[in-house]
């Protein structure tokens, strides 16, 4: 039987060679017709400890490692966007402007 894979995005790499990833699906309603999206959060193994919060990743259905854990990250799909670098240019720039 083939291995399941989905992909998410990290939000949680607080835990020791574990990651949260969360995974969102869209469907259409059944009777009204509108799209939904719902998401799902996995806890997944993370080896070395090398994904951080907001990489989009792939993980990889595998037998179960713990009680919580049956997943494992497969590959990195894309890396996160520094979101506290963004802050504090758009901060400056402000600073300047006044």
């Amino acid at each position: 039987m083939p291995k399941k894979t989905l992909e998410g995005v990290v939000v949680s790499d607080k835990a020791d060679k574990t990651v949260s990833v969360k995974v969102e699906r869209r469907f259409m309603h059944p009777l009204y017709g509108k799209i939904v999206t719902r998401s799902k959060k996995y806890a997944a193994h993370d080896e070395n400890n090398e994904y951080r919060i907001g990489d989009r990743v792939e993980i990889l259905s595998v037998r179960p490692i713990s009680k919580s854990k049956a997943w494992k990250v497969s590959r990195l799909i894309g890396h996160a966007i520094g979101i506290e670098g963004g802050i504090a240019d758009t901060t400056q720039q402000q600073g300047e402007q006044a």
